[in-house]
């Protein structure tokens, strides 16, 4: 498959740019959409032989990837973000592939690098993105920040990732969680319908640490998994008070038996969860079983 244009937004993105439009040099057309950067995007982008249309930077990221998608002129769209790169492994599967003539589209697993790392478990991996499809068959629905493209047709799967060099530094993953997601999370919970309980304040974060650091096995990724678990589970806390803002700080009395008490059923479900990792790492049949009755009272208490 020869016939692609990579679309690329971007927003003073100099430090991201280049290691991206070189990763793919192979494609027929490179598309960059440039959202009123500041830097020297726009230099870029064209030392590199990209084609360059300028949006106004809308807060709707992907409304200015549609507008790229529609640039394009051909068979295929590889939507790729500035802080992204395609490895020689998936450039030579694209290479070699013939698509049926009833593929729309294809999702690819996406490889994050944070903090310096691989992360290989919990959200992270394999993060599969549909980012390869027909022109004229998909486009972004443009409803919220994290979103996949919707494709009119079958889809399949590639084996080989993309690379995304994702959060460099805390206080980058702070100002994106302040600034784009967790607002974005906000909108859809008062568009679900979401009804405003107290407890969530506590139910929100540890759900989403259980999830990630145990249910999906962060806490094989060391030290990373476990921060990068409890970041996430932050983000949820944040998405919480940013509601109850919403709604106006609303009051709502309450005892310490009730905070004791949903503070103790979230101490609960991380031991059982705890317990279970031991279980499953237990080389002694013996250590297990006891590890597993424990686990029982744990859960029945």
């Amino acid at each position: 498959m020869k016939d692609i244009s990579v679309v690329i937004s971007a927003f003073n993105e100099e430090e991201n740019l280049a290691r991206c439009l070189a990763s793919v040099s192979w494609a027929r057309e490179r598309i960059v959409v440039d959202n009123e950067s500041s830097d020297k995007t726009v230099e870029i982008a064209k030392k590199y032989r990209a084609s360059v249309y300028t949006c106004k930077n809308n807060p709707m990221l992907n409304v200015n990837k549609n507008f790229g998608f529609d640039k394009a002129t051909s068979p295929w769209i590889f939507n790729l973000d500035a802080d992204e790169e395609v490895p020689e492994a998936l450039a030579s599967e694209l290479s070699l592939l013939v698509p049926p003539n009833d593929v729309a589209g294809y999702w690819i697993p996406r490889k994050n690098i944070i903090f310096g790392k691989w992360i290989e478990h919990g959200l992270w991996w394999p993060d599969k993105q549909l980012r390869l499809f027909l022109r004229g068959q998909g486009k972004f629905p443009c409803k919220h920040v994290h979103e996949y493209i919707a494709v009119e047709g079958k889809t399949e799967e590639l084996t080989q990732p993309f690379t995304h060099y994702n959060y460099t530094s805390i206080s980058q993953y702070i100002r994106k969680m302040d600034t784009i997601y967790t607002n974005s999370n906000v909108e859809n919970l008062t568009s679900s319908g979401y009804r405003f309980s107290w407890y969530d304040a506590i139910r929100f974060p540890v759900s989403d640490f259980v999830k990630i650091y145990f249910a999906q096995k962060g806490y094989k990724d060391g030290l990373h998994g476990l921060v990068l678990s409890m970041l996430q589970a932050f983000y949820s806390f944040v998405v919480f008070v940013k509601y109850w803002e919403a709604q106006g700080f609303r009051d709502v009395s309450l005892d310490g038996s009730q905070i004791s008490g949903e503070l103790h059923r979230g101490a609960r479900e991380i031991e059982f969860w705890n317990l279970t990792r031991q279980v499953e790492q237990a080389k002694n049949p013996i250590s297990a079983f006891y590890l597993r009755v424990k686990r029982k009272l744990t859960h029945a208490s």
